[in-house]
């Protein structure tokens, strides 16, 4: 049986309140900002980037089957007669339009997870864990912008019966809007910690600003906590203050409802002993890492507050594994032998930089192999930035990391904090610290490549991957 088209042309184009400029298409399969990934079918939104106009790439959409194609008044006249167009005032507006048109039609229980850290690994948890539960969407990327949040709002099937939406910010004011397209019945915060603080005076400014998306819960929902840190009473006081029927909590904390009791943390699952709203429960999870076995919490918390079945989602993480990006292990060919890569290369700030370090230390070496961290600068911290980056130099000791290959002007101060014989070498940029990198590995190494995106750590990961062969899986 043939699954509903995601939208009827109709359907879309009045949500919009769009001018119809061609033909009315009978149905919309997706939905895209990018033709790079547009399938035949989808509708094509031409907003505007920070690098790009997507009215350049309108003509290509349509050569490629896009059903049809949001563009303004400014420039539909360019487009005329190539393919069915929506024409609007606003491409970004008419996009929000729609999502929340989509919004007010699901039945779904609706998700929203925000956080400092941790908010793409718990999206990613929920949507494996309530998937064996029901229908479930969830963006496919870190979509958690001004334009990711209303796309996937967009993307999302009538019929779910789960929807996961992540949320994130970079300035002030930036939750509340996205929160008003979501409208959770869950909202979980995963953690506070110093990411952004350019923007912000205080962590304490961070924690109002995400706390903003309980004011979005559907009357009578649920906020969830992290019990753990500074700002739990804040965010409660501030959860209570809204339209939240409950407040859960969630950590190490005695006081916590869902409480971690012991793990075993290994190098690559953990093992968990957790009581949940007084309730003991055992489970595994197929991702390493002490932070990961603390999001798993926050994780149970939600498919509680849902009503889901708590046994099988605990059965779920088991198959939790990193993705691409933020911790991904894979073994290759060096010289010599084989060593391990581990990919954390998509994100940095002071939490998942020491969090990636606890876990490098974790992680076997063999024969003459080393523990090697290669790092870059986590950007947006303020003034703060060069001693969060010369306070790595603990856990960098602490974890018995042999080995730092260092690049940008704040990831210096950490470098020439270490002792001479863990410096591995510096460079300005990641890409002068490339070939440093390439030629000092050797057999039975075990190699962790972090820093923030804006410091171009990605390719590091990708040059080691195109020079040593990846070992086939059932070796």
């Amino acid at each position: 049986m043939m699954s509903a088209p995601l939208w009827s042309g109709e359907r879309l184009v009045a949500a919009m309140g769009a001018r119809l400029d061609g033909a009315m298409p009978a149905a919309v399969t997706g939905a895209s900002i990018d033709t790079r990934t547009l399938e035949p079918g989808d509708v094509f939104f031409a907003i505007t980037g920070e690098a790009r106009n997507g009215h350049d790439f309108v003509s290509g959409a349509l050569e490629k089957g896009a059903a049809l194609a949001v563009v303004d008044e400014a420039h539909a006249s360019q487009f005329a007669g190539l393919g069915s167009l929506a024409v609007v005032p606003d491409v970004l507006r008419a996009m929000e339009q729609a999502g929340s048109a989509r919004r007010a039609e699901l039945t779904a229980k609706v998700v929203a997870v925000t956080g400092s850290v941790g908010k793409t690994g718990t999206k990613e948890a929920l949507r494996l864990v309530l998937s064996r539960q029901g229908e479930t969407h969830a963006p496919v990327a870190s979509y958690n912008n001004h334009w990711g949040v209303p796309l996937t709002l967009c993307r999302t099937p009538a019929s779910v019966r789960y929807g996961v939406y992540e949320i994130g910010m970079n300035s002030p004011g930036e939750i509340l809007p996205l929160a008003k397209l979501v409208r959770p019945h869950v909202a979980i915060i995963t953690t506070i910690q110093p990411v952004h603080l350019a923007a912000f005076a205080s962590l304490e400014g961070i924690a109002e600003e995400k706390a903003s998306v309980f004011w979005e819960l559907e009357p009578g929902g649920t906020a969830i906590i992290n019990a753990d840190i500074p700002q739990s009473d804040l965010l409660r006081k501030l959860a209570e203050a809204g339209p939240a029927g409950r407040v859960i909590s969630f950590g190490e904390s005695a006081d916590a409802d869902i409480r971690l009791v012991s793990c075993a943390l290994k190098a690559d699952v953990s093992t968990v002993d957790a009581i949940v709203m007084g309730q003991p429960v055992t489970y595994r999870i197929g991702s390493p890492g002490k932070h990961i076995v603390l999001n798993s919490l926050g994780v149970l918390a939600v498919v509680h507050a849902l009503g889901a079945d708590l046994a099988l989602a605990a059965l779920a993480l088991g198959d939790l594994k990193p993705p691409a990006g933020r911790g991904a292990q894979q073994t290759l060919q060096g010289p010599g032998g084989n060593f391990t890569l581990v990919d954390e290369s998509y994100n940095g700030n002071p939490a998942s930089m020491r969090a990636a370090i606890e876990n490098l230390g974790r992680l076997p070496v063999s024969g003459r192999g080393r523990r090697i961290a290669v790092l870059g600068d986590m950007l947006e911290l303020g003034p703060s930035g060069p001693d969060l980056h010369k306070g790595l130099a603990e856990a960098v000791s602490m974890n018995g990391v042999d080995k730092v290959f260092a690049c940008g002007p704040l990831m210096r101060g950490l470098y020439d904090s270490l002792p001479s014989v863990v410096r591995g070498a510096y460079a300005a940029q990641a890409s002068g610290l490339e070939p440093l990198v390439l030629d000092a590995i050797r057999a039975g190494d075990v190699i962790t490549v972090k820093g923030s995106l804006g410091s171009r750590m990605g390719p590091i990961v990708k040059a080691i991957m195109a020079r040593f062969p990846t070992m086939p899986t059932d070796e």
